[in-house]
């Protein structure tokens, strides 16, 4: 994925991810902003791969339900962008995570949240 649209992963710690994207020209729709493809990804990878940290040898957590709210228009000549995915609650078969997408100075331009099942070897 980081190949077809680019991010740099921090180091993640349990339960929390963060990655940097710039969007570029060619993520634009016709109304010459950042698509909403491009923001529901970033924001499922981020949330996906901070389900991972909590994950146990074997298990695996494929997403089952994803929502994102678009608070503000991201242009292509807006920056870096932070993109976080965080662990709001782990049980013993679900995993619920919250995402922002956020800039430099701190301005929200989307959130999201996301439920992933744990699934075991065998199950």
């Amino acid at each position: 994925m980081a190949d077809l649209l680019p991010f740099t992963l921090f180091p993640p710690d349990e339960g929390h991810v963060e990655l940097l994207a710039r969007p570029e020209a060619r993520f634009l729709n016709t109304m010459n902003t950042v698509h909403g493809g491009w923001i529901m990804t970033m924001l499922d990878t981020s949330m996906s791969l901070a389900a991972q940290t909590t994950l146990m040898s074997g298990e695996v957590c494929p997403s089952q339900e994803t929502s994102v709210k678009f608070v503000r228009p991201i242009s292509a000549d807006c920056g870096e962008l932070r993109i976080t995915g965080k662990v709001i609650s782990r049980g013993r078969t679900v995993i619920t995570l919250d995402g922002r997408i956020e800039g430099s100075e701190g301005k929200l331009y989307a959130h999201g949240t996301s439920t992933c099942l744990i699934v075991r070897p065998g199950t």
